[in-house]
């Protein structure tokens, strides 16, 4: 796996959930800029998914394949149903819902690490 990749994720993840934190703390709903970002981290993780697939298809790594892609696959649907979420939801509720997702794929993401690594 592409490391600087993996750590791009992580760090995308966690400036959304310091965001989102902010907004709970606020009592503010989440805005639509907020999921934007969400989307910019949906679309360097599907990046990531299409970098694993090479990886994996020329063989360079020899990993469980099924751990490997269930990772994948739950991290690229984390964010877009708690958008959703977020979206039809406008309380407070909302920012936490991003907030604990954006968390989510952000230790996903680290766990990934740990099973490339192994």
């Amino acid at each position: 796996m592409f490391t600087p990749l993996a750590l791009l994720v992580a760090a995308l993840c966690l400036a959304l959930a310091c965001w989102a934190a902010w907004f709970v703390v606020a009592d503010r709903a989440v805005v639509l800029r907020q999921l934007w970002g969400g989307a910019v981290v949906e679309g360097v993780l599907l990046l990531q998914a299409v970098v694993l697939a090479v990886v994996q298809v020329r063989g360079d790594q020899d990993v469980d394949g099924l751990l490997l892609w269930g990772y994948v696959v739950t991290q690229l649907i984390v964010l877009p149903v708690a958008a959703a979420w977020a979206f039809a939801e406008r309380t407070r509720w909302s920012s936490v819902v991003l907030l604990v997702a954006a968390l989510t794929v952000a230790f996903l993401e680290l766990r990934l690490l740990q099973i490339w690594a192994a």
